[in-house]
């Protein structure tokens, strides 16, 4: 398919009106792709149907990936995630839409033992050196993290990609074609200061000026990162076919070789630590 050619709609589900596709949807749409937003909240239908569609992406929310008496369309979101990858329909699932897939396809979603919030690095894995989204991303990209819940157990099969000290499963590929992240790229400044707002009692034992502030200061660069991995998935979506399979690794290797990043993560666990603890003042958590 030509780079030229017009794609078909993007399915966008919004799982809460606070975590909109944001500056995600501006580099989708500035790469080519037509986005179709379905909102949970607000009542619209969950499709159930994919076809007609070029590619599916999730959004996060408050809601945990298993709390359908909240978010009573999350079971309709996780079994269009579940076609999704059975299709090989190209997917990008976002913090709770990563945990909505995990969940959809085997893996498991539990309270985190340390929830992360604000600006942070996160580390490739070996694997991400032949991943079509992955691989020309820096070993060590900026990203935004705002969550209480993680992906504790990787769907069968599935190959990681990202980690961060406190948070083994940061980013992963399910099938040929879906992605699910823990982390956020699609936020603005205001975004995480609303958040904060919101949150300022769960997380009166942290320095939130001191978050909001440094999420404010990294946005520009986790714009410059992560923009070339929208128009990478709006690639995949033009021609999906081009994507190989998750390499099979022998099994005696394959716990081994796909949880070695690519660089010695010592120096960077002891980075994020002391900036995690900077930004918590002297409280602690």
């Amino acid at each position: 398919m030509s780079e030229t050619s017009p794609l078909a709609p993007v399915l966008v589900i919004e799982n809460d009106l606070s975590d909109p596709i944001g500056r995600l949807g501006d580099w989708l749409n500035d790469a080519g792709a037509n986005l179709q937003v379905v909102r949970g909240p607000t009542g619209d239908v969950i499709p159930q149907d994919l076809s007609g569609f070029s590619g599916l992406v999730v959004m996060g929310g408050a809601p945990n990936a298993y709390e359908d008496d909240r978010a009573p369309w999350l079971p309709d979101v996780r079994a269009l995630l579940a076609t999704a990858v059975r299709s090989e329909l190209p997917t990008l699932a976002v913090c709770l839409g990563g945990q909505l897939l995990a969940a959809a396809t085997g893996g498991r979603v539990e309270r985190a033992e340390t929830p992360e919030y604000g600006a942070q690095l996160i580390a490739k894995r070996q694997a991400a050196a032949s991943d079509p989204l992955f691989n020309r991303l820096p070993i060590t990209p900026d990203v935004l993290q705002w969550h209480v819940d993680g992906v504790t157990e990787l769907p069968p099969g599935a190959v990681l990609l990202a980690s961060s000290p406190v948070c083994e499963i940061q980013a992963f590929r399910v099938g040929r074609l879906a992605w699910g992240t823990q982390f956020h790229i699609e936020t603005t400044p205001e975004t995480v200061q609303a958040w904060a707002d919101e949150d300022a009692e769960l997380l009166a034992d942290y320095d939130l000026d001191a978050i909001v502030a440094r999420a404010a200061a990294a946005h520009p660069q986790i714009a410059e990162t992560w923009r070339p991995f929208a128009a990478a998935f709006v690639n995949v979506m033009r021609d999906p076919q081009a994507v190989a399979g998750p390499r099979r690794l022998p099994l005696a290797m394959a716990n081994q070789s796909t949880a070695e990043p690519i660089t010695d993560p010592a120096a960077i666990r002891a980075a994020l630590a002391a900036e995690m603890q900077a930004a918590r003042g002297t409280h602690g958590h």
